[in-house]
């Protein structure tokens, strides 16, 4: 039976590809600055500077959008602990380092760019989201006790910024503003790079340590959250951004889970060994019962907008 690599070894191997990936990210990322993407002319005082203080009625913004907002805003936010969580798995030493400080340095504009919108456009209660970023960054973020290295880091970074940039995108798209669809499309162009980087990265892992990669994906795919999970107003949050297709379970499956799971092969690899085989099997049974519980997620959520647009037709027919 084939030795498992230690953490060091894997760090050691991988280093190449680290190095080659970020030379390759590096050469492809485009400059952009967080200014050229808020609409300064819209901005004013506050009440503390002479101005008037933040009203819901000054947000153009749907309640939809607004909650997509705050939520991806916030996630963002929560820089600190997710730089500390990466690099604690990865390396702050040669190409694992550079990569590390890159990634955190192109993050940190997406929070940029977005508050900047949303206070200069008054498109939610600046106070409120202070606060709220306040509690979220005082709790961080801490990687769970069951990851295991870099490997478990690898593949959840791998789905995570897939995820966050379907959610980035979805979120331009509610907000019926042009300026904030582009700015969003802006930061989802980074979010991609991201996961593309992490993408090849477990690529590779997979041929070098195969069954130890096979554990990882099959462990994260079945244990994954969004990194803002535990937020204020998550859960409500986040059954309204359900509800309206912001992300969704359908999204999670098709457009995450399957195109990765794709570019890596996992179902027609040869290179396992029982042990990879034992878990890619695990894998195979989380998705069908992930599909299974897909469908009745869209059935339920079919069955509740119709009764909500029945309720609206009732309430006041000319509005439908």
């Amino acid at each position: 039976m084939p030795k498992d690599l230690t953490q060091l070894q894997l760090l050691t191997e991988l280093e190449p590809v680290v190095a080659n990936q970020l030379d390759r990210h590096l050469a492809t990322a485009k400059e952009w600055h967080p200014h050229d993407y808020v609409p300064w002319d819209d901005g004013r005082n506050f009440a503390a500077l002479g101005g008037v203080d933040w009203d819901p009625e000054q947000s153009r913004l749907s309640e939809v959008a607004k909650i997509a907002m705050i939520t991806n805003l916030l996630t963002e936010d929560n820089l600190p602990s997710y730089h500390r969580t990466i690099s604690e798995h990865f390396s702050r030493d040669g190409a694992w380092g550079t990569w590390v400080g890159r990634w955190t340095a192109e993050e940190n504009r997406h929070a940029i760019a977005m508050r900047d919108y949303l206070v200069v456009t008054r498109g939610v209660d600046p106070v409120a989201l202070e606060q709220d970023r306040m509690v979220h960054m005082t709790r961080g973020v801490h990687a769970p006790d069951y990851f295991h290295g870099m490997l478990d880091q690898v593949a959840y970074v791998t789905f995570q910024e897939l995820a966050t940039r379907i959610s980035h995108r979805a979120t331009g798209r509610v907000c019926n503003d042009p300026i904030a669809d582009t700015m969003l499309a802006r930061i989802a162009a980074d979010e991609n790079l991201h996961m593309i980087f992490y993408r090849s990265l477990a690529a590779a892992a997979f041929d070098l340590a195969p069954d130890q990669a096979m554990e990882a994906v099959t462990k994260i795919a079945k244990t994954f959250a969004m990194p803002g999970n535990g937020m204020p107003n998550w859960r409500r949050n986040g059954v309204l951004m359900v509800k309206h297709g912001i992300y969704d379970l359908r999204q999670h499956l098709d457009e995450v889970l399957n195109p990765v799971l794709r570019h890596w092969n996992v179902f027609g690899r040869t290179d396992f060994t029982e042990r990879g085989e034992r878990a890619r099997r695990e894998l195979a049974d989380y998705l069908d019962k992930l599909g299974r519980d897909v469908v009745r997620f869209e059935e339920q959520r079919a069955r509740i907008l119709a009764r909500e647009a029945a309720k609206a037709e009732a309430r006041d027919p000319a509005r439908v």
